[in-house]
């Protein structure tokens, strides 16, 4: 399965949008109206004419425990909907399937078109997930605020919605948002059923298999594609010239780059 990505460049997003007006230009308001907003599909094709007519801003339930929260339509959005629902039933669907149909265009038939649309530009990595990711790319890119985005997507912590938008963790932001009740519960969870190590022991694992097999003659381009975007992934470097050895052991150990002066110091027992 391939990894869904946000759409960063402003030419791609337009020629994206000028491709789903020729298939249909419902499909344009489904895609403006989610990489305007950051709402999801699902929310965008059960709308009705009256639910986004008019609004400033719409309000959608999240999650399984019915939580809230209030979408922003920007004020360009609003006119290019406003245009489009003109003299239509407010009672229809906002993306009306057939024209003799009173339901809306199903999220499997939205996905193909999005699919076929980026395929028709050279985009392999769009799904329905793009919208949304887009969305929040850019956000993050003009706002640098992760901790709307969790909230507005309600996830459970920042380290997800920077995975969601494929953006590597501020690291920095991380350490002076921590509070001690908060690093004392991390402590918890990672000694609970030695979740910590369980996790380490993983990455540790898949790592060596990939170093153990690196110069097999079996690998193609796909792979060492692969192994560079993982590195990318995980790029959180130590600075090895700052490492602090004692008896032998490294004790402590500096990182690189935006959070230099920060340091992992590992405790011998």
């Amino acid at each position: 399965m391939n990894w869904v990505a946000p759409i960063k460049d402003q030419e791609t997003l337009k020629n994206f949008g000028e491709t789903l007006k020729k298939v249909d230009y419902k499909y344009y308001i489904m895609f403006e109206l989610g990489v305007g907003t950051g709402l999801q599909l699902q929310d965008i094709l059960a709308f009705k004419n009256k639910d986004v007519t008019g609004k400033k801003e719409i309000e959608v339930t999240i999650g399984t425990r019915n939580m809230k929260n209030v979408f922003t339509v920007p004020e360009e959005l609003q006119q290019i909907i406003n245009e489009y629902t003109k003299g239509k039933d407010p009672e229809a669907y906002l993306i009306l399937g057939h024209s003799s149909s009173n339901k809306p265009v199903s999220r499997e038939q939205a996905y193909r078109v999005l699919r076929s649309a980026g395929h028709k530009i050279g985009l392999n990595s769009i799904g329905a997930q793009t919208m949304r990711k887009t969305y929040a790319w850019n956000y993050y890119k003009e706002t640098g605020d992760i901790y709307h985005l969790q909230k507005l997507f309600n996830h459970a912590s920042p380290s997800i919605t920077y995975r969601f938008i494929g953006e590597k963790p501020n690291i920095e932001v991380f350490l002076k948002k921590m509070t001690p009740q908060e690093n004392e519960r991390s402590r918890y969870l990672l000694y609970l059923n030695d979740n910590g190590k369980k996790k380490l022991n993983k990455i540790i694992d898949t790592l060596t298999g990939i170093r153990d097999n690196f110069d097999s003659p079996a690998n193609n381009d796909a792979f060492y594609g692969k192994v560079d975007c993982l590195l990318q992934e995980l790029e959180v470097k130590f600075d090895l010239d700052s490492k602090n050895v004692k008896n032998g052991k490294t004790v402590a150990c500096y990182m690189e780059g935006e959070i230099a002066g920060f340091a992992f110091h590992l405790v011998q027992a």
